[in-house]
């Protein structure tokens, strides 16, 4: 068995600023409310960008890190990630697209992944816990995006 989500959100701002503002690796600990901390290692010629993530720790005290790559497509909207050190993973895959809609810009996260036999959670709960979880960072990321193109807009 392996685990899939598919989470999707209307952002009301720009599609520019929807894609730098969600793309801005550095600045993902002021988007999302679960890391700590996000720290780019590398950034290759054709486009591979390697960073390590650190959330904030959970309720057994431990904070959770890895490191993923990914690759931004600017002309197709779309971004596609994995883990590279994939911790109680097998291998976690994530696909984002953004379409522009009626009403604003579609971010929409697509996420495949099997954990391990030995992980705290199998994949069933995993999928409940991200199915859970990523709405709350998408309504999050809405805001703040949201807010920045009103302020923009204002001047």
């Amino acid at each position: 068995m392996a685990g899939h989500t598919d989470n999707e959100i209307v952002i009301d701002a720009p599609m520019d600023l929807v894609w730098d503002m969600t793309n801005d690796i550095a600045a993902w600990p002021d988007l999302y409310s679960e890391y700590s901390a996000a720290e780019v290692l590398s950034h290759t010629d054709d486009g591979v960008i390697t960073f390590r993530l650190t959330m904030h720790p959970d309720e057994n005290g431990t904070a959770w890190s890895w490191v993923s790559e990914r690759v931004p497509d600017k002309a197709t909207r779309t971004v596609r990630s994995k883990r590279v050190e994939t911790g109680p993973f097998e291998y976690m895959h994530i696909f984002w697209e953004y379409r522009q809609v009626d009403g604003g810009v579609l971010m929409r996260w697509l996420q495949d992944f099997h954990l391990r036999a030995e992980a705290p959670l199998d994949d069933e709960a995993m999928t409940e816990r991200l199915n859970r979880n990523t709405p709350i960072q998408m309504q999050l990321i809405k805001s703040k995006v949201e807010a920045r193109a009103h302020a923009l807009s204002r001047g």
